[in-house]
């Protein structure tokens, strides 16, 4: 369909969405934004990879005068003549050689006597006791004092990384995830984005948080309305779908008929005709309540009600209702096979959004059996295998879609952008620039084909002709001038091309002016906000987005990336760091 957002495929073993950046300088990033400015940057510059598991001789960072450090020649003493300091730090050393032998119940009793006798006053030689009593702890799965005791150390050397990301991992395993993440935001800032464990943590636990957030949320939300412009931009991705098309003559209301001199009698009175007649009025919230008339007289329109009711139910985001009235036109046999196939296109391209895609792929198969001369099919089956990474088969099916329907502009974009990315993630120059030269033929060709010059800019963004994918965005926007999505990509390609922060946030602000639905707005909003570290407003962004959410995959996605905004927000309270800022 035609996406509110570009088309994207899996990205492998790229950075998780949180992680990559909207950097100045760095390539776009299709359809999201990101937080952490830094980590893409330096993330291809190899991380420490390291666990930390042993006990250590001291705190990170440097420690204040009087500190000791393991490894060094030191004068042996009596005990007699040894300081409480010394003292302390010889049975830390016994302690550490019990816990490289494995028997962490004598680390442990060392370790305690370590703090027994150290001087209140060392608080970088107590913090590194209580961080190595902490690995013991670990090592016996003592959560509970694991985390007492890398608390004590954080409170003794709050930017000690080692015991911030012990506690965190501690608190994983307890499931208090909030307060885990906080902690190990801390320890991304503090180690630059390095360490790929410590990534990989934050990775997880957002994901996590995001999940349990969004499926609540989407659970008992209220159903939300998509903007007109949205509406009409999703069914304008149909070509054979019969419930999109104008009303025929015949199918024109009672009133209309009158007014038209026609035959004033109507043996029956359609609800489906009636949410036909509010859909060309555009006056969608009444569609779904006259379709369920329709249904429960079982009217001569069964079919095309359900149809139409379980899209509007997809398109507010309510798949658990549109998944029975799609069945439903499925399994009915002497229906019209395009409401049959339309049926199976708009399941399977919900099952993709539940990230089902097997059952995608044979919903897409099956409408291909049973209607293989609907072009639809194979648009619609294209998009999700560029989704699925599975570049030859998306290009075949655009391909067989193009020989149904030469006209289709839409299909012919698509195809080039398929073929482009696979080009450029592949690095092969030459076919690189055969695919901008299928764009540049298929503008030619459909010059009024918006998401040609949309799909184009995208590319001349990658390969940093910021100049000619700003003409791009400017004859998308003369088509049309109500996409709010093309002005976010306008926008996005202002602070890349020419760093102008104010340029970009005026044109996001217009999307949003014009389309106050834009969830997508919103996030991109969010993200750059958090870049110039203005937290608080780039929380409420994402917020608005959230209640925008389209999707339970998608809802999750923004949840991530509130969360982390939130985590920042608590960890500079608590230890003042913040990642740079734009």
């Amino acid at each position: 369909m035609a996406a509110s957002k570009p088309v994207e495929p899996s990205q492998g073993g790229s950075l998780p969405r949180w992680q990559l950046a909207l950097a100045i300088g760095a390539p776009l990033v299709l359809g999201a934004g990101a937080l952490y400015l830094w980590s893409r940057r330096r993330a291809g510059k190899g991380g420490r990879e390291g666990e930390r598991k042993t006990p250590e001789g001291r705190a990170s960072p440097a420690p204040a005068a009087g500190g000791h450090q393991d490894g060094g020649s030191r004068t042996l003493q009596q005990p007699d003549e040894m300081s409480p300091l010394d003292r302390a730090q010889a049975a830390k050393n016994k302690g550490n050689k019990y816990f490289k032998a494995g028997k962490y119940e004598q680390a442990i009793q060392c370790y305690t006597d370590a703090l027994s006798l150290c001087p209140t006053e060392k608080k970088v030689d107590l913090s590194t006791f209580y961080q190595n009593r902490a690995a013991a702890y670990e090592q016996l799965q003592k959560w509970e004092d694991v985390i007492q005791d890398c608390t004590k150390a954080v409170g003794l050397n709050p930017r000690y990384v080692k015991a911030l990301f012990r506690r965190a991992k501690a608190l994983e395993k307890l499931d208090n995830k909030k307060q885990c993440l906080e902690d190990v935001t801390a320890v991304c800032i503090l180690e630059g984005f390095q360490n790929q464990q410590s990534m990989l943590l934050a990775d997880k636990v957002l994901k996590l948080l995001g999940k349990e957030k969004a499926k609540d949320k989407y659970k008992n939300r209220e159903p939300l309305m998509p903007s007109p412009q949205f509406i009409k931009s999703y069914f304008s991705s149909f070509t054979d779908d019969i419930i999109s098309q104008p009303m025929l003559k015949g199918e024109k209301s009672d009133e209309d008929k009158d007014k038209e001199g026609e035959a004033a009698e109507v043996k029956e009175k359609s609800g489906y005709l009636k949410a036909k007649q509010y859909m060309e009025e555009e006056n969608y919230d009444k569609i779904i309540s006259e379709c369920t008339k329709e249904i429960e007289a079982q009217g001569k329109y069964m079919a095309e009600a359900l149809l139409l009711r379980a899209t509007f139910y997809l398109l507010i985001g309510n798949a658990a209702a549109a998944k029975p009235d799609l069945d439903q036109v499925v399994s009915m046999e002497g229906a019209n096979v395009k409401l049959r196939a339309n049926a199976l296109i708009k399941r399977g391209s919900m099952y993709m959004q539940q990230q089902q895609p097997n059952l995608s792929t044979q919903d897409f198969n099956m409408a291909a059996d049973i209607d293989p001369q609907n072009a639809d099919v194979y648009h619609h089956r294209g998009q999700l295998k560029i989704l699925l990474d599975q570049v030859e088969e998306a290009v075949s099916d655009f391909d067989e879609c193009i020989r149904l329907r030469p006209d289709s502009a839409l299909a012919q974009a698509q195809k080039c952008f398929a073929l482009y990315r696979q080009a450029y993630t592949g690095s092969n120059p030459s076919q690189v620039q055969a695919a901008m030269n299928g764009f540049e033929d298929v503008i030619l060709r459909f010059p009024k084909c918006a998401e040609g010059y949309a799909l184009y800019a995208q590319a001349l963004t990658d390969q940093q002709q910021f100049g000619k994918a700003d003409e791009m965005y400017d004859k998308c926007i003369d088509l049309e001038p109500d996409n709010a999505t093309t002005y976010v990509h306008k926008g996005l390609l202002q602070l890349q091309w020419k760093q102008d922060l104010d340029k970009g946030l005026e044109l996001i602000s217009k999307a949003i002016e014009i389309d106050n639905k834009c969830d997508f707005a919103y996030e991109t909003m969010g993200t750059i906000e958090v870049q110039r570290g203005n937290l608080v407003k780039a929380i409420d962004m994402f917020n608005k987005a959230i209640n925008l959410a389209k999707s339970e995959m998608e809802m999750a996605h923004l949840y991530s990336l509130c969360d982390a905004a939130y985590a920042q927000t608590e960890v500079a309270k608590k230890y003042g760091l913040k990642p740079p800022t734009l």
